[in-house]
């Protein structure tokens, strides 16, 4: 077997047992990364040298008799997530030459679990898009199909699984950025819960939104990289102290007398055929696999778009403001102060970025404030309120997780409004602030994969990844491989 087409268990038992090394295993990535890149895009900066290096203290590690589960195992992560002397662009043209001087959490605690980063993954600008077309650094293509859009934001995430350029990698949700993607691409995606994985280091879109999770093959690898990132970190205040389960221990459980919920109002007329088909399959296999099926309701949904892209633009203008072409980041020549902020935002900026900007400026402008976001906030509260109330009766819900499989590249890029609807089921698990996931659960006519979205209760990771993994074990979806 390929390097490329092990999961991270099937690549760290050969490692333990000395089949192949660390060295041989990440030379045979960039390999890869080499010969697909040209026909992806997943990646806007690849990192040999450091990986290649990583490998070789990661073989000495084994050596010497110590191999934990991420020991010289190649990963990548999205270019929103700062590494300490490896350029950090957040897919933007303003921070095209930035070398941040710390890292990120998250990846500190894959690289002290011993992973091999391969390099930084494409993305939507500051993780502003449904499609990864917004990026400063070139389109990234959908492996299954490279005329059609891979998701977004984490685009390149999803992209470099499925096109097999790395074990995994790591994402961020903000408002489906890991699980649409990772529906679009045929992996397993998992947003956990706000507060579950620390956002230290990694660069702010929306703040009370923003969550890390990773982007694996299958559901055990997702648990194992689940269970690297988690856990209380005191330079994060909105990380959570509270004690990180074991998750690959439990995947095993089965569903049998679960509770799955079905949310009335995600099983809507609008639906693409190929969505509603695989839906409708993967709830007669959590049946058949013993699960209870009850219909739930959550009758704000309807207003979840709406509200979050009052609070998530907000929130954007007030993180943007710091690039200002002074202390870091691109910075235009001109004539007098004014004109240099000016510029810089205007060069710096691409036509998303600048309409979320002045879209969650206005929302937060002097007379607006009460009218948008204040009232943004009370909704949410009612969204929150909704998913509360539906857990008091099930263990799960499950829902699609996208309106239709991935369209073609262009296709919603003059549409905003598409293009921002195209998140409407992911995005009420980021407002109420819960866990969520998507697996592979079919396929459309044209041969593209579609997800089945689980959402869990607030800390409830350790439930959907069961749930999945029973699912998972039943079908053979995440079996099959994009031909590229």
């Amino acid at each position: 077997m390929n390097v490329f087409d092990m999961t991270i268990h099937e690549l760290h038992s050969a490692l333990k047992q000395k089949q192949l090394s660390s060295v041989e295993a990440t030379s045979a990535m960039l390999e890869r990364i080499e010969s697909v890149e040209p026909q992806v895009g997943s990646f806007i900066t690849v990192t040999p040298e450091q990986a290649l290096a990583a490998a070789a203290a990661a073989d000495k590690t084994i050596a010497a008799g110590e191999c934990q589960l991420l020991t010289g195992i190649p990963v990548a992560i999205k270019d929103i997530f700062l590494t300490e002397g490896i350029r950090t662009t957040c897919g933007s043209r303003i921070l095209e030459n930035f070398i941040p001087p710390y890292s990120a959490t998250s990846w500190e605690k894959l690289r002290d679990s011993g992973a091999v980063l391969l390099g930084k993954l494409n993305q939507d600008e500051f993780a502003m898009g449904s499609s990864n077309e917004s990026s400063a650094y070139g389109i990234t293509r959908n492996p299954w199909d490279t005329s059609c859009i891979p998701g977004g934001s984490s685009g390149g995430s999803a992209a470099a699984v499925a096109a097999r350029q790395a074990l995994a990698t790591l994402g961020t949700d903000t408002g489906g950025s890991i699980r649409q993607p990772a529906s679009h691409c045929g992996c397993v995606g998992l947003k956990p819960t706000y507060g579950r994985v620390s956002r230290y280091g990694v660069i702010a879109y929306a703040s009370s939104l923003d969550q890390v999770g990773p982007l694996t093959r299958d559901v055990a690898d997702c648990a194992a990289m689940l269970g690297a990132i988690a856990g209380h970190d005191p330079k994060d205040s909105t990380s959570v102290e509270t004690a990180v389960p074991d998750y690959r221990a439990t995947l095993a459980r089965g569903v049998k007398g679960l509770k799955i919920g079905l949310p009335k109002e995600y099983f809507i007329d609008g639906l693409d055929p190929d969505v509603q088909k695989a839906m409708e399959a993967a709830i007669d296999t959590y049946r058949r696999l013993g699960a209870e099926i009850i219909e739930v309701s959550l009758p704000h949904t309807d207003y979840a778009v709406a509200t979050y892209y009052l609070i998530a633009t907000a929130e954007a203008s007030s993180n943007l403001a710091r690039y200002d072409g002074v202390r870091f980041g691109h910075r235009a020549e001109a004539g007098g102060l004014l004109d240099m902020y000016t510029k810089s935002r205007s060069e710096g900026f691409g036509a998303e970025v600048k309409r979320r900007i002045m879209l969650g400026t206005y929302a937060l402008s002097s007379g607006y404030y009460d009218a948008y976001y204040v009232k943004a906030q009370k909704v949410r509260t009612l969204i929150m309120n909704d998913f509360t109330s539906a857990f008091a009766n099930v263990d799960v819900m499950l829902t699609p997780v996208a309106p239709t499989p991935a369209f073609k590249i262009g296709e919603k890029t003059s549409d905003p409004l598409q293009m921002y609807l195209s998140d409407i089921f992911t995005i009420p698990a980021n407002l109420a602030g819960t866990c969520a996931m998507s697996l592979p659960a079919g396929f459309s006519a044209t041969g593209l994969p579609i997800g089945l979205q689980l959402i869990g209760t607030p800390f409830g990771e350790e439930t959907i990844l069961q749930a999945g993994y029973a699912f998972e074990q039943a079908t053979e979806w995440h079996t099959r491989k994009a031909t590229i």
